[in-house]
C-alpha cells in the first residue's frame, strides 16, 4: 500500500510481504494453479514452475483472474492449449475481460485456452484424470468455489459455508481458509470465524490465507493460534 505506515507494511519479516492470493498444486505428476491474480507471472517465476497443466478459477473477481494473459509462456513452452476450469458465470466474465483470447480471428501469440465449465457445485469433476471436488461458498452474495483435491482443501474469499459444504471438508488432512482481518467484514471470514470453523473440522493442520495488513504481523498473530493452525505466506510449500 503506497504511503502506508502500518506495522505490517513496515515489517522486515518477509512473511509480511504478501502478493495476491493463489496456490499451485502439484499432484500425481500434474501441475495445477488455482486462480491467476495480477501477480501470477511474478509468482510463477519466483517459484520456478516450468509446467502448467490446468487452471481452476474460484470466482471472477479481478484479483483472481487478471493474470490469465501470462499463461502464454506455458503455451509457447508446452506447445499446447491450457485447460481452464470455471463456472459458466465466470467463463462469461473471462470472455468479456479477455475478448482477444476467445476471438474467432485470434491475434498471433495470444494465450491459448481450452475452457471447461464446472456445471455442478456438488459433484466432483475431472481435471486431466484427477477428481476434484468443488466446494460451494458465499463471498457476501456472490457464489464462489473452493476445491478439495484428495486430502487438500483450498477455500478463499468466503464468509459463509453451508452445512453440506462443511461435510465435504471433514476428514481433510490440510485445509487452507481465508481470514482477512480481526474486524467483521462483509465478504470475508474474520480470524475468529476462520479459527472456529477449523476447530470444528479438526484437520491435521490448517493455513489461513487472503490476509490483510489489518490482521497484524505474521509472528504476533501466529503466537495467538493453536500450533496446528498457521498463517500462510508467499512461497510456503506444504506436502500432504
Amino acid at each position: 500500500m503506497i504511503g502506508c505506515d502500518c506495522p505490517v507494511c513496515r515489517s522486515l519479516d518477509p512473511r509480511d510481504q504478501r502478493l495476491r492470493v493463489s496456490v499451485h498444486v502439484a499432484v500425481q505428476g500434474r501441475s495445477l494453479v488455482i486462480d491467476t491474480g495480477p501477480d501470477f507471472r511474478q509468482q510463477m517465476l519466483r517459484a520456478r514452475i516450468t509446467q502448467l497443466d490446468a487452471v481452476l478459477f474460484t470466482h471472477e473477481h479481478k484479483d483472481h483472474t487478471a493474470g490469465l494473459d501470462d499463461i502464454r509462456a506455458f503455451n509457447f513452452r508446452q506447445q499446447q492449449e491450457i485447460p481452464v476450469f470455471a463456472e459458466p458465470r465466470v467463463i462469461r466474465q473471462l470472455h468479456q475481460e479477455f475478448a482477444y483470447i476467445f476471438a474467432e480471428q485470434k491475434y498471433p501469440g495470444v494465450p491459448q485456452v481450452r475452457v471447461h465449465a464446472i456445471e455442478s457445485d456438488t459433484a466432483p469433476f475431472d481435471v486431466l484424470g484427477l477428481p476434484v471436488q468443488p466446494l460451494r461458498a458465499l463471498h457476501y452474495r456472490l457464489p464462489v468455489l473452493g476445491f478439495r483435491i484428495g486430502g487438500f482443501v483450498y477455500l478463499t474469499d468466503a464468509n459463509y459455508l453451508a452445512p453440506e459444504t462443511l461435510d465435504l471438508l471433514r476428514g481433510a488432512d490440510t485445509i487452507v481458509l481465508n481470514a482477512l482481518r480481526r474486524e467483521p467484514h462483509i465478504s470475508h471470514f474474520t480470524l475468529a470465524q476462520a479459527v472456529e470453523i477449523l476447530e470444528e473440522l479438526a484437520p491435521r493442520r490448517a493455513y489461513l490465507t487472503h490476509i490483510s495488513h489489518q490482521l497484524g504481523r505474521h509472528r504476533e498473530v501466529e503466537a495467538e493460534l493453536p500450533a496446528w493452525i498457521r498463517l500462510a505466506y508467499d512461497g510456503l510449500k506444504v506436502e500432504v
